[in-house]
């Protein structure tokens, strides 16, 4: 990953990275412990249904544009849903972890308020996928969308959510796809300083396109992720950093970039 930042090195310099092993067994231990509560909240068919017609009954009362519309627009070519299908089967795990990596490489104060964030929604997400499981639009008949992935492939789901057992098909809300990539953006854009950093929100952008347009998730499913992801902004500072982690006393000393506070002021503050 290409941050094109300069200085590169003031933060790295500042602030001693947390233990690799340690990092590596914890983030690995809420991937599974996540896995594990995903899975906890499979066999709810009737509820998820129940849940899915409420949701769209919900975007509808409140005027929000049809999903249809956009998977319309991919449809129009094999090719673009195609694509739109590999993006969401393989780009989410691996951009996230690619930010991660980075960020304990050069940023590592930014490392760990990224790693608490993600932590504190990826948390709130399985809260929400035990207590309102929800099929998700290409499930839902009222919806008249197409399964892209079973249709076009890539998937990385079953044909059927009974008897598919590598994932739970009901846990529709929040998106996580949605949530982990805008908070790839902002982390980005808080711990660079390229003129070019903007950019980054394309990630969050294309993102939300795809599990719209291949009808994986609602539009509230990323307004949901959004919600949990200003909250956990809002309460997870970034950390600043002390002298004593130079070598140069226990005096506290302000961090590279300003403390977020929430998620507007993180992209406000960027310089």
């Amino acid at each position: 990953m290409n941050a094109s930042t300069a200085p590169a090195e003031a933060d790295s310099a500042g602030i001693r990275r947390p233990p690799l092993v340690r990092e590596l067994l914890l983030v690995a231990g809420l991937f599974l412990v996540y896995k594990l509560g995903r899975q906890l909240a499979t066999g709810h068919t009737a509820e998820a249904f129940h849940n899915a017609t409420r949701v769209w009954d919900w975007e509808r009362a409140l005027h929000l544009p049809g999903e249809g519309t956009v998977q319309s627009a991919l449809l129009h070519s094999d090719t673009v849903i195609h694509v739109a299908n590999t993006y969401y089967a393989t780009v989410h795990f691996p951009a996230t972890a690619a930010f991660l990596v980075w960020l304990y490489l050069r940023r590592p104060t930014h490392y760990v308020w990224a790693r608490r964030v993600l932590a504190v929604v990826t948390g709130a997400a399985l809260l929400i996928h035990l207590t309102f499981p929800l099929a998700p639009p290409r499930l839902l008949g009222a919806a008249g969308l197409v399964d892209t992935g079973q249709v076009y492939g890539p998937t990385v789901y079953g044909a059927s959510p009974e008897a598919d057992t590598l994932s739970n098909q009901f846990a529709a809300m929040p998106s996580l796809h949605f949530g982990w990539a805008l908070m790839v953006a902002i982390g980005l854009i808080v711990a660079t300083r390229s003129r070019w950093r903007w950019l980054w929100l394309l990630h969050p952008l294309v993102t939300l396109v795809v599990i719209v347009g291949t009808a994986n998730h609602y539009w509230l499913d990323a307004i949901v992720a959004s919600a949990l992801l200003g909250i956990a902004l809002a309460v997870v500072h970034l950390p600043h950093r002390t002298e004593s982690t130079a070598g140069q006393g226990s005096r506290l000393a302000p961090a590279d970039e300003p403390v977020l506070v929430g998620a507007g002021a993180g992209l406000g503050a960027g310089r």
